[in-house]
C-alpha cells in the first residue's frame, strides 16, 4: 500500500518530548564553571544538511546542567531521523553561535533514543580535533500522553421529535470538533437506530486528539438527525459540550436538550426537541508502538535473499547481483536502507540472513533455506556491515539457480515467532527478490498460518520483473485465504524498488524505499498486540550508552 502521496499532507501519529541534560562538561572558563546551552539540529527527510531545530535555555554556572526547555519532535518509525546536539558556553546575549565557546558535539538517530527511552552520548570536539571526551549529553524521550488517550462514550435519546407524519424517526448523532477558524469538522457518527424516539446508541471509542485536539475545554457540537434514504437527513436538534463536562460521567449535568435553531426562530413557545443523555464515559489509555518498545519488546529482523538464476550471471555488470566496486547494487541498497533503521531497535544487532534458490557447495544441491554466511550452525551476521559482507562472500560461493520459492523462508521465521507469542519479541522478515513466485499456493498457506503470529513480512521487488502476483500477497483490500481459512490480519507489505530509482539521487531513493517499506510495521505490530490483549510492560529504566558517531569522531 502506497502511503506517500506527493502534494498532500499526512497527519503525524506520534509526538515525543526530549529532555536534555549534561554531565561532567569540560568548561572553557578558567576561574568559573560554564554557562551551557544545547542546540539541537535535525536533517529533513531526503536532505543531507543539518538544520537548527531547537535551543535550550542557558544554565548559569554549571557543568551538570538540567535543561527545562523540551524538544518536541514528530517521530516516524519508518524514517531514520538523524539528530545532532551541540553544547555551547554562553558568553554574551548574542544569538550568533560563533560568539560563544563550543564545548562539544554528539549525534544519534531519534529511533535510538525512543527505543531505549534514555541514551547517554559522549561529547567530542568534532572532526579533526584532538583530546579526550568533553563530558556526556543525556537525552530522555517521552511520548506525549495526550496523543494516546481515547474516550469511550455512550448516549441515549429521550422523547425525540417525530419528524414524519406516519412513522417514528430514525435518529443518529453526529459529533463535530471546533476548529481554530470557528468552523466545525465532523469527527464521528453513531449508527442509525430505526423507528424510535427513545434510542440507545452503541458505545463507541474515539481518540481524544480527534475529538478535541487534546483540549478538554474545546467546544464540541453534537447534532441529532433523522436519517433519510435520500441522504438529505432532517435535523432534530443540537447541543454543545466539552470533554471536561462529559468527564463528570452519567449525571444530571450531562442531560442535554436538543435544540433546533430553525424551530426556535419560528416559534416563540418552542422549548426543545427532546433530550440526549450521557450513559457511559471512560478515558482509556491506548498503548502505542513506543510503549511496547520502551517496555523491552525486541524487534528481530531476518533477511531472505533471492539467489535464483533470473538475477543474471553475477560475473557480468548486467546481473542484479553484480558486485560493483563503483557502488552498491540494488540488493545492497535495499539491505542498507531498511536494515539501518531496524538495527536501531535491535539490542544485539545480530541479523539472521537466509538465501533461497541457489546450488550450494560442495555438491551443487539446490536449497531454498540456507544460511548466507555459509555457517552451518548459525545464520547470524553482526550489524548491517556483517550482512553485506556475508552477501558478497556468498555470491562467490554459490551458483544461482531456481525456482523462486518463498514458503521455506517464511516458515523458517514463523517457527521462531511461534515461541514468542507473549509480546516480548516481534519478527520482521525482509524478502529481497527479482522474480515471480513459483510456489504461490504454499506461500499463501504459509502467510495465512503466520498471520496470527507476532510477525510481519516485507517483500522488496528488485529489477524489472512482473510483480503483479506480489500485490495479491499485500492484502490491503482482500484478505488472503488458504484452504478456506482467512488470514487473521494483513502482515505483508510489497514495494518495488525500481519506482524509487527515477529520482536520480541514490540517497533519496534509499530513504524513500525505507519509508514506504516500514510504514505499515507499527500498525501490524499493534494489530497483533491488541488482538491478543497484550499490554506493554513497564518502561525499562536502563540508560543506553552509545559510542561516538563515526562521522563525528576526530580524524
Amino acid at each position: 500500500m502506497n502511503t506517500f502521496t506527493p502534494g498532500t499532507v499526512a497527519q503525524c501519529t506520534t509526538e515525543v518530548e526530549l529532555t536534555i541534560s549534561c554531565r561532567s562538561l569540560h568548561g572553557s572558563d578558567l576561574l568559573s564553571k560554564s554557562d551551557p546551552m544545547c542546540v539541537t539540529y535535525i536533517k529533513a527527510f531526503g536532505d543531507s544538511r543539518w538544520i537548527e531545530y531547537h535551543r535550550t535555555e542557558c544554565i548559569t554556572n554549571s557543568h551538570d546542567p538540567e535543561f527545562t526547555k523540551k524538544v518536541h519532535m514528530h517521530y516516524r518509525f519508518e524514517e531514520q531521523q538523524p539528530m545532532k546536539f551541540e553544547i555551547y558556553d554562553v558568553d554574551s546575549s548574542s544569538s550568533s553561535l560563533s560568539d560563544h565557546d563550543f564545548l562539544g558535539i554528539a549525534s544519534c538517530n531519534l529511533g535510538q533514543i525512543v527505543s531505549s527511552g534514555k541514551v547517554q552520548l559522549p561529547l567530542i570536539k568534532g572532526p579533526g580535533s584532538t583530546g579526550d571526551q568533553q563530558g556526556q549529553v543525556i537525552i530522555v524521550a517521552e511520548e506525549l500522553a495526550q496523543l494516546k488517550d481515547e474516550v469511550v462514550l455512550q448516549f441515549s435519546g429521550h422523547k425525540l421529535d417525530k419528524k414524519n407524519w406516519f412513522w417514528k424517526s430514525d435518529p443518529f448523532l453526529v459529533f463535530h470538533k471546533s476548529l481554530e477558524t470557528g468552523e466545525f469538522s465532523v469527527v464521528h457518527k453513531t449508527e442509525v437506530i430505526k423507528s424510535t424516539l427513545n434510542p440507545q446508541w452503541k458505545r463507541f471509542a474515539v481518540p481524544v486528539r480527534t475529538l478535541c485536539n487534546g483540549d478538554y475545554d474545546r467546544s464540541m457540537k453534537v447534532s441529532c438527525y433523522d436519517w433519510n434514504s435520500s441522504g438529505d437527513h432532517s435535523l432534530i436538534g443540537e447541543f454543545s459540550v466539552t470533554l471536561r463536562e462529559l468527564s463528570k460521567g452519567q449525571c444530571s449535568d450531562n442531560v442535554f436538550r436538543c435544540v433546533n435553531p430553525d424551530k426556535k426562530k419560528r416559534k416563540s413557545s418552542y422549548g426543545h426537541s427532546g433530550e440526549v443523555r450521557l450513559d457511559y464515559f471512560e478515558i482509556r489509555k491506548i498503548h502505542s508502538f513506543l510503549d511496547y518498545i520502551k517496555g523491552g519488546t525486541q524487534l528481530h529482523c531476518s533477511i531472505a535473499i533471492d539467489f535464483t538464476g533470473s538475477n543474471g550471471n553475477p560475473l557480468t555488470p548486467q546481473s542484479l547481483h553484480y558486485i560493483n566496486p563503483a557502488g552498491p547494487n540494488m540488493y545492497e541498497q535495499a539491505i542498507t536502507s531498511v536494515g539501518s533503521i531496524i538495527q536501531d531497535y535491535d539490542s544485539d544487532k545480530l541479523f539472521p540472513v537466509l538465501g533461497f534458490g541457489a546450488r550450494l557447495p560442495p555438491d551443487g544441491r539446490v536449497s531454498h533455506e540456507f544460511f548466507v554466511n555459509m555457517d552451518l550452525n548459525s545464520p547470524y551476521c553482526q550489524g548491517i556491515g556483517g550482512v553485506l559482507d556475508a552477501y558478497r562472500n556468498c555470491i562467490r560461493q554459490v551458483q544461482l539457480y531456481g525456482p523462486t520459492n518463498f514458503a521455506p523462508v517464511i516458515n523458517h521465521v514463523a517457527r521462531f515467532a511461534t515461541s514468542y507469542r507473549d509480546g516480548t519479541s516481534y519478527f520482521i522478515l525482509l524478502i529481497l527478490t527479482d522474480g515471480v513466485i513459483t510456489d504461490m499456493p504454499q506461500t499463501v498457506q504459509a502467510i495465512v498460518a503466520a498471520s496470527g503470529l507476532p510477525m510481519s513480512i516485507i517483500i522488496v521487488g528488485i529489477g524489472n520483473a512482473d510483480f503483479s502476483a506480489m500485490e495479491t500477497l499485500d492484502a490491503d483490500t482482500v484478505a488472503l485465504q488458504s484452504g478456506g481459512v482467512r488470514a487473521v490480519r494483513d502482515i505483508v507489505q510489497f514495494v518495488p524498488f525500481n519506482k524509487y530509482l527515477t529520482t536520480g539521487d541514490p540517497l533519496t531513493a534509499r530513504l524513500r524505499l525505507a519509508r514506504e517499506v516500514l510504514a505499515e510495521i507499527p500498525t501490524q505490530f499493534l494489530g497483533y498486540m491488541r488482538a491478543n490483549n497484550i499490554a506493554p510492560r513497564p518502561p525499562l529504566q536502563n540508560t543506553i550508552v552509545l559510542p561516538p558517531d563515526p562521522e563525528m569522531v576526530p580524524a
